[in-house]
């Protein structure tokens, strides 16, 4: 994977074929590793500034998701609602972290072929050091694996557990639960070893992803899309008011999400440097000048400014400038964050109702529509110079389509499956009392 430090695998190699070269140099046959075993360094090799950049984005990524994206969806979900919402947060951080060190880990980023990994590296010996040779993955080969593997868990994590949002207020949790886990071996593994194994086959094609807004973005929302349509709408959905239950919990996780987001991105450098620099200053400009541009537009059309909009609109650029973060200048980031904003905007008002999908808390606008615009934007606005070569706009708009299209697909067969199997919707009952009762027995007073 590529993120941020496009150029440091071919420095890799360069070193590595240098090095074969000299004459005390050791034999190919003893340096290689052998087939499944881990690729290591000398423990003199890993830097202890990148290592702690990333452990620390490790950390606020995860943040993202527990508590910030369950304050985010929990605060805009009715009352009734807000401990089941959150709970199934929770469930998705859970299930996929446990599945992504048994499986997923090595499905996105073992060495397979162009369209999946291998099993070499499930749960073992691949993450721990022997002697002072430590494991490290070949792009990032300043940090060890461990730490990579931690970091990569965090955005499995939050890309399925945005999904939750799709179907929130109606779906058992245990088939949540399932779904999610599923989902992250099946669709997730795969798409972030097409985009960001440096043998995946969209990589291969020139597509560049700095921090997820294929993997991520366009991934999540797609499976919004097909897991609202199959569980179909909640009831009252267009007839009844749906309020969100608590705009401070919104807000705490709006900026949670923000804060996290500097992880999310400036992480992708996976390493302490410029490009990692480069990356935290347009997040940051990107959400402030969407969230600007989103409240604008509220109050030319409706004379008012919202809360809700404007941390809205700060998603939407931060998920705008994902896939470009640290690939294009500080000037772009207003490009991107003015996208974010304006699609963001667009798509509630009116292509949400064209479609008349009860995606329950816009996942498919916020992250599937703006997804798709920062991604295609990307290899437009990209500095070859940062990036390590020019973007390949038809590659990108190939991934894009891809991804949208597998996702979609894998996601309707998925919560079918469940849904025939167990029933994926809490009865009429249920759902008239709340998820918080009906499905743990809890509530807020």
């Amino acid at each position: 994977m590529q993120r941020g430090i496009p150029d440091r695998r071919a420095a890799l190699g360069l070193t590595m074929a240098a090095c074969s070269l000299l004459p005390t140099a050791a034999p190919a046959a003893e340096s290689a590793p052998a087939a499944g075993a881990p690729f290591t360094v000398a423990a003199s090799a890993i830097q202890g500034g990148d290592t702690a950049w990333l452990l620390i984005s490790a950390v606020i990524v995860l943040m993202m998701t527990l508590p910030g994206l369950a304050f985010f969806y929990g605060g805009l979900v009715r009352k009734k609602n807000i401990l089941g919402t959150m709970t199934q947060v929770f469930v998705a951080a859970v299930v996929v972290t446990v599945l992504w060190f048994l499986v997923g880990y090595a499905l996105a980023f073992g060495d397979g072929n162009p369209w999946i990994g291998s099993l070499t590296k499930t749960v073992g010996g691949y993450l721990t050091p022997h002697g002072d040779r430590i494991p490290v993955y070949s792009p990032a080969p300043n940090v060890p694996e461990s730490v990579f593997v931690l970091f990569q868990c965090g955005f499995a994590v939050i890309t399925t557990a945005l999904i939750v949002g799709a179907f929130a207020e109606r779906v058992k949790f245990g088939v949540a639960a399932m779904f999610c886990g599923l989902w992250a071996v099946l669709v997730y593994a795969p798409v972030a070893h097409w985009v960001w194994h440096p043998d995946g086959w969209l990589y291969a094609m020139g597509v560049r992803d700095f921090a997820g807004g294929l993997v991520v973005h366009v991934n999540a929302g797609a499976a919004a899309l097909a897991c609202a349509m199959v569980v179909k709408p909640r009831r009252g959905f267009g007839r009844e008011p749906m309020i969100p239950s608590n705009l401070a919990y919104m807000l705490i996780g709006a900026c949670l999400l923000w804060v996290g987001w500097f992880g999310f991105n400036g992480g992708s450098a996976l390493a302490a440097n410029a490009s990692a620099g480069l990356a935290s200053v347009n997040t940051q400009i990107a959400a402030a000048v969407a969230a600007l541009v989103f409240v604008l537009l509220e109050w030319i059309s409706r004379g008012q400014s919202t809360l809700v909009g404007m941390s809205t609109g700060a998603v939407a650029g931060l998920v705008a400038i994902t896939p470009a973060a640290g690939y294009v200048g500080v000037e772009m980031s207003y490009v991107f964050g003015a996208v974010g904003g304006l699609v963001a905007y667009v798509g509630l008002l009116w292509i949400k109702p064209l479609i008349n999908v009860d995606d329950s808390l816009d996942v498919f606008t916020i992250h599937g529509l703006v997804g798709v615009a920062g991604s295609l934007l990307t290899p437009w606005l990209t500095s070859a110079e940062l990036a390590g070569s020019a973007g390949v706009p038809s590659a990108e708009a190939i991934a894009t389509l891809a991804v949208l299209v597998y996702s979609f697909a894998v996601s309707w067969i998925l919560m079918g499956a469940l849904h025939v199997a167990f029933g994926a919707r809490v009865s009429t009952a249920d759902e008239n009392e709340g998820l918080d009762l009906s499905q743990h027995g809890e509530q807020v007073e």
